[in-house]
C-alpha cells in the first residue's frame, strides 16, 4: 500500500528561485536516467506519481512524486542502494511507517535512510542543487536532526572513498557531466 505521507520532506523544500527551477527540471533527470540505465538495467525514472514507488516489471519503473527534482534524486538513491533481489520486489520489499512515527520508529527510519540520503547528497552536489536531510516525520518525533545529518555526511564520505564502477557512481558521473560540465568530481 502506498502511503500518502511518504517522502514529503525533500519535496517540501522550496526551490531557491524561478531561474533555478528552470535549471532543475526533473524531466531532464528522466531523460538522463534512461540514457544511462534503460538498456543496462531495463529501468525507467517516471514522474507524475502522487507518491513515490518502485514497480518491478518490463521495464522496471522508479516512480517519483509529481515533478519534484529532489524526489527523483531521492528515489534513484533508493534504487542505487537496493540489491538485485530487492529490485525484483515492489518498493524493494520495504515496510514504511507513515508520518507520525514515535521515537523508536523514527530511529529505525533514520537507520534505513542514511545510505539513500547520503547518495542523494552526492547527487545534489553533482547537480549544484541544495541539499538538506529529511526526517520525514512532520507529525511525530523528529529525533536529532544534527546527529542524522552528521551520519548522512559520514556515509557520503564513505561513498566518495569507494567510488568505482557502481550504479550510483555512473549516475553521479552522468549528473555532473550534465549540470556541471568540466568540473571534476571531488573524492
Amino acid at each position: 500500500m502506498i502511503d500518502k505521507n511518504r517522502y514529503s520532506g525533500p519535496d517540501s523544500i522550496a526551490q531557491p528561485a524561478v531561474a533555478a527551477q528552470a535549471r532543475f527540471d526533473a524531466r531532464d533527470l528522466e531523460r538522463l536516467f534512461a540514457q544511462t540505465f534503460a538498456d543496462s538495467h531495463d529501468t525507467l525514472l517516471c514522474g507524475g506519481a502522487e507518491e513515490p514507488f518502485y514497480q518491478p516489471g518490463r521495464p522496471h519503473r522508479i516512480l517519483y512524486t509529481r515533478d519534484y527534482f529532489r524526489s527523483a534524486l531521492h528515489e534513484v538513491a533508493h534504487w542505487c542502494v537496493a540489491g538485485a533481489a530487492r529490485r525484483q520486489l515492489p518498493d524493494y520489499g520495504y515496510w514504511y511507517a507513515p508520518d507520525g512515527r514515535d521515537a523508536a520508529q523514527q530511529r529505525a527510519f533514520e537507520q534505513v535512510e542514511v545510505k539513500p540520503q547520503a547518495l542523494e547528497l552526492l547527487f545534489c552536489e553533482a547537480c549544484g542543487h541544495p541539499f538538506a536531510v529529511s526526517l520525514d516525520n512532520l507529525e511525530g518525533e523528529t529525533g536529532d536532526a544534527t546527529a542524522f545529518a552528521t551520519a548522512v555526511a559520514h556515509q557520503a564520505l564513505h561513498y566518495r572513498a569507494q567510488r568505482r564502477n557502481q550504479r550510483w557512481a555512473r549516475w553521479l558521473h552522468t549528473l555532473s557531466g550534465f549540470y556541471q560540465p568540466g568540473k571534476k568530481l571531488s573524492g
